[in-house]
């Protein structure tokens, strides 16, 4: 298979290198970071000028460097590698596998002369929460699955068969090599289970699995729409017979979310400038493991694209949540009632802010006024877009708004600033 770029991370790495801190690389499994580490930076840092020998790699997962994963081993095997007084790289895969890593990676970085990246996988290291072992000298690079534009880049076939399959089977590396639809569902399938909700379980010693499994498969069917624990805990109590409190519900979102399989977007009043703590929504990482999940049978686009839009705007680095705008009007009796809208994503950025709607078709006129009304019910000048689903390229309509295709907007990384 050809070689996936991944010029967003490098980039990442190149700007915090020799910052002094140690680079964590975090993220949902399989989602490239060792290769991004070993293959792809090594690879820069050698076109850069960097001699072979001021690398040093560790993979702790190899037989051939087990003796390594004594941290006063690996520690004086580093230190015996920095020979002179020169920069050093240190690249250090699968760091889990050695206990007390945190004193060693410090102690380390107090050297001077060595710039510390390192990646993990296990439940530990896939905890949002990891840069604080790291006493404030952690510096995270969050790792996505493939955005479609980078899946796009090897596909072997046309936008729209791309944009299929992309939907369908997600955005894992691995998975984007694989030739058969069979192959990639039993794929999907297989490491939900055996690799990502174990992991979920084992990390945070959840006695009942049918319990978040279940929940995994609720969260996954409602992707998109608002919710809550209790509104989930009556769907267990009704459908299901299940007895499923709001608190534990809570926190097994709170562990789906640490392990990066799911997102929570915010409520945001947007004329009230605060949040709303009520009714979150919940996205999917990676759409082929969601689809997977669910056997692939909720194959609905409008959710899914609103999902992938979702997605592209973190991995461009845009805190997002879901606005709310409070208007008034007039009852079909002429009374007076407050009703709200919602704005899709509202995507920040330092001091540029954007409000987004995701409108897989706009073909109807009723569509077209229910996209558009709430955009126009927000009070400031940021720029307002609208996402449709197709290829069109991107135009302004009267109000100024900008409307835009999916392939548009995926394929252009400043497709915000059209």
């Amino acid at each position: 298979m050809t070689e996936i770029k991944r010029d967003i991370y490098l980039q990442q790495l190149i700007e915090r290198k020799d910052n002094g801190m140690i680079k964590v690389i975090t993220g949902i499994r399989r989602c490239g970071k060792s290769y991004l580490l070993f293959t792809i930076f090594r690879r820069y840092l050698l076109e850069n000028g960097v001699d072979a020998v001021h690398i040093i790699e560790i993979a702790l997962d190899g037989i051939e460097n087990e003796k390594l994963r004594d941290p006063k081993v690996c520690y004086q095997y580093v230190k015996d590698a920095a020979k002179d007084d020169g920069r050093y790289y240190l690249l250090l895969d699968e760091v889990q596998y050695m206990p007390r890593f945190e004193e060693v990676l410090n102690s380390l970085l107090r050297m001077g002369n060595i710039d510390v990246y390192v990646t993990g996988s296990n439940s530990k290291f896939l905890s949002s929460d990891i840069v604080t072992e790291f006493r404030g000298r952690g510096d995270e690079v969050r790792i996505y699955p493939l955005s479609f534009a980078e899946f796009y880049s090897v596909y072997d076939g046309d936008y729209d068969d791309a944009w299929e399959d992309y939907m369908t089977y997600g955005g894992l590396p691995q998975v984007a090599g694989f030739r058969s639809e069979r192959q990639k569902a039993e794929y999907l399938r297989n490491i939900f289970a055996n690799v990502y909700l174990k992991d979920v379980i084992e990390r945070n010693k959840i006695q009942n699995g049918d319990e978040i499994g279940i929940l995994v498969d609720v969260l996954a069917s409602a992707i998109g729409a608002p919710t809550n624990p209790s509104k989930i805990a009556n769907t267990f109590a009704s459908e299901r017979q299940m007895t499923y409190t709001n608190k534990t519900i809570s926190r097994h979102i709170d562990c789906l979310a640490e392990a990066f399989l799911i997102s929570k977007a915010c409520r945001y009043d947007i004329k009230g400038r605060k949040y709303i703590g009520a009714n979150l929504k919940y996205y999917f990482t990676d759409l082929g493991l969601r689809n997977a999940r669910l056997n692939f049978r909720q194959q609905e686009p409008t959710h899914i694209m609103e999902n992938i839009v979702y997605n592209e705007l973190l991995i461009r680095g845009y805190n997002v949540d879901v606005g709310v705008v409070e208007v008034f009007g007039r009852d079909k009796e002429g009374r007076h009632v407050r009703k709200q809208t919602e704005v899709d994503f509202v995507a920040n950025q330092g001091s540029r802010r954007y409000y987004i709607q995701s409108a897989y078709d706009m073909s109807s006129e009723e569509k077209q006024t229910q996209e558009l009304y709430s955009l126009r019910s927000i009070p400031d000048s940021f720029k307002k877009i609208i996402i449709v689903g197709g290829t069109r390229k991107p135009w302004r309509n009267e109000e100024g708004f900008v409307i835009m295709g999916m392939k548009y907007f995926l394929l252009n990384m400043d497709s915000l600033e059209f």
